[in-house]
């Protein structure tokens, strides 16, 4: 129940002060609108940004499937490839030195105005969190399970699935979860680059235009589609990983 009620109270707590704030300061609406004017065109405009709505949906959903499998296969090819990790390693080390946001106009140019550049700004950006985190999953199992396995006579495949992926199975989750976080990013910096639909190319034509209410109106529809995506993964991870604990032991202490 609480974990219902404290989102909630947040939420009331932050339009308040967005209220109080507008009346305090009486920033023009054009600059800050107030939360009933946001309101009044999330409602009014409820066609319009739910339309664009679908394609960032569809490009961050995109962006997520196509960067979590690239991102495990070239953890599991780093992890029991070693000349593999010296070609591949070098290269994405050198791939997150480059601002990612500075390939966006490249992917437009290259990909077309279409979904298909924002769905690869979104891989690029979900693809090393996921990478580094599995990788670091699969090296970091109890040399002690593996000893234990190599006893037995386990061959490297029986191991991989019994044993080096059970237990990087956490850290996998931990990389996914920040893959979710930031994967609305790279959808909405493609959109503002170059698109002709979705919620970035809202905002851009709103701010545009001074209809600042809609633009905010769509920000938080963004907003609230990325609270919503990392809670239903978090959720599912929470179910499928039962015995990661969900608190730090030293938490029920104090």
């Amino acid at each position: 129940m609480m974990r219902i009620v404290r989102p909630v109270v947040t939420a009331v707590v932050l339009i308040a002060a967005w209220q109080l704030l507008v009346w305090g300061t009486g920033v023009p609406r054009f600059i800050l609108p107030d939360p009933i004017r946001v309101a009044a065109a999330l409602y009014e405009r409820a066609d319009i940004i739910g339309y664009h709505t679908m394609f960032t949906v569809s490009e961050i959903l995109g962006g997520l499937g196509l960067g979590i499998v690239l991102g495990a296969v070239t953890a599991l090819t780093l992890s029991y490839f070693r000349p593999a990790r010296r070609w591949l390693m070098p290269v994405l080390v050198f791939s997150q030195a480059i601002p990612v946001f500075a390939l966006a106009p490249l992917l437009v140019l290259w990909l077309g105005y279409g979904m298909a550049s924002k769905v690869a700004m979104a891989t690029l950006i979900i693809f090393f969190p996921v990478t580094s985190a599995f990788f670091d999953g699969l090296r970091r199992t109890e040399p002690g399970w593996l000893d234990l396995a190599r006893t037995m006579g386990g061959s490297r495949w029986s191991t991989l699935i019994h044993i080096r992926l059970p237990a990087a199975l956490p850290a996998f989750a931990s990389g996914l979860r920040v893959a979710t976080a930031v994967a609305p990013i790279g959808a909405v910096v493609g959109e503002w680059v170059g698109a002709s639909a979705g919620l970035g190319y809202l905002m851009l034509h709103a701010n545009g235009r001074m209809q600042v209410d809609l633009m905010f109106a769509a920000l938080l529809t963004l907003a609230a589609i990325a609270v919503t995506l990392y809670f239903t993964v978090d959720a599912l991870l929470r179910r499928a990983l039962p015995w990661q604990p969900d608190k730090n032991p030293n938490e029920e202490r104090d």
